[in-house]
């Protein structure tokens, strides 16, 4: 088979060649803890919310207005971290990025765990968030250009796996942990993270674009066993993204797409579910809202994988349309529960997700708390999936298209 020349292969392979080397599974976990720990940091407040309120002096408190701020101030975290990743990664390389986001991650939790009041709780959630924008953007990269053309579409899903494994976690973790020891768990992934990545090369495209040759074959070795497969990048195909390349249909086409699903998947309000489950569920007067956070984690892990086995074959537009559908429908079931919910203490739905189920007639609010459930439920299956796998491909239509995926749970 003839390569098409103008087609930019980077770690394509040559015809009759199969690289077999294993240690790029161990150096694609590696750099998958960076989203494991990014997920966790997500979904940390939720159960660390309800503790905190709880709290007894001397351990800090929140409010409602400092409980907001808790869950919200790691975005601002990560908008900072995205722009920070996005220097690094071209001027530090990948591994070394890797290696720095594991700084603030392991630090914004000791913050926390050492926490005596309100803005030191702040301070902790800022410094993760920094380290998830951070992991968000370098975490990818680093993965597609260690892989091999037989195995990157499966590493590459890992990525968003990890990211709602973190989250389902955390909401493990906090079902027994309060928040302190639930901070120092947090620590773990991103130390394991930092032991394990000391001892993977950097990627070769990266050596390779540094004028180091010998270190990226290397570190191909090391990787795939062998050099065999292996074909240089184009030349050019580093160039950076410049203002004037979106006068290009080519570019600012699918630029415009990426920023709008972008905008519209966080207008949705899914980081409002993963950051406050737990609170949601005890607004909507659930015994054990632990236990319907912990459900609905389940839920985005199993659609998540399922989303990555179909997304080949059902196409990502359908699997978008049909997201978006789901939302819409799960959102409104969600609003209309809270509405009949409202009012006085006979209209309660203050019941347990594990009670007994029994044949005599039920109140009619118990079929509404599950209403509240199933319809969060739906909502995060109909979640973002389908849309970092269509962002990566617009990503690709042209090498130099700017999609940095930042907070997309």
């Amino acid at each position: 088979d003839v390569q098409d020349p103008e087609k930019p292969a980077l770690l394509g392979p040559l015809a009759g060649s199969a690289p077999r080397g294993r240690r790029v599974f161990l150096a694609a976990f590696a750099a998958a803890l960076g989203p494991l720990s990014f997920g966790f940091a997500l979904g940390y407040s939720s159960p660390a919310i309800p503790s905190l309120q709880r709290a007894a002096p001397p351990a800090p408190h929140l409010d409602d207005a400092a409980a907001s701020w808790f869950g919200a101030v790691v975005t601002l975290g990560a908008a900072a971290g995205g722009v920070l990743g996005g220097w690094l990664v071209d001027r530090a390389g990948r591994k070394l990025s890797l290696l720095l986001c594991s700084v603030p991650f392991v630090a914004g939790f000791a913050v926390i765990t050492a926490a005596q009041d309100v803005w030191m709780l702040l301070g902790g959630r800022l410094l993760t968030g920094l380290a998830c924008g951070v992991a968000s953007l370098v975490a990818p990269v680093y993965i597609s250009e260690i892989a091999y053309p037989a195995v990157r579409g499966l590493l590459g899903s890992c990525v968003q796996l990890m990211v709602v494994v973190g989250i389902l976690l955390a909401y493990l973790a906090g079902w027994v942990l309060e928040w302190r020891w639930l901070a120092v768990l947090g620590c773990a992934p991103p130390s394991l993270m930092l032991l394990f990545m000391c001892v993977m090369p950097e990627t070769p495209r990266f050596l390779l674009t540094q004028h180091r040759r010998q270190e990226a074959m290397a570190a191909l070795r090391f990787l795939w066993g062998s050099e065999q497969g292996w074909e240089d990048p184009p030349i050019g195909a580093e160039q950076s993204f410049r203002l004037a390349l979106l006068r290009q249909p080519a570019i600012y086409k699918p630029f415009i797409i990426g920023v709008s699903l972008m905008a519209f998947q966080q207008l949705s309000g899914v980081n409002a579910i993963m950051f406050y489950a737990e609170t949601i569920f005890e607004e909507a007067k659930f015994k054990d809202s632990s236990l319907a956070s912990v459900v609905v984690g389940v839920i985005q892990v199993l659609f998540t994988a399922v989303a990555a086995l179909i997304m080949d074959r059902a196409g990502r537009r359908l699997l978008l349309v049909l997201s978006g559908v789901v939302m819409v429908f799960s959102t409104s079931a969600f609003g209309t529960y809270f509405k009949l919910t409202q009012g006085g203490p006979g209209n309660s739905s203050h019941v347990a997700l594990s009670g007994p189920v029994s044949m005599e007639p039920v109140d009619a609010s118990v079929g509404l708390a599950w209403l509240a459930v199933g319809s969060m439920c739906l909502f995060i299956a109909g979640g973002p999936q389908a849309l970092r796998s269509l962002l990566a491909c617009l990503r690709f239509l042209h090498l130099q298209c700017p999609f940095h995926l930042v907070l997309c749970p």
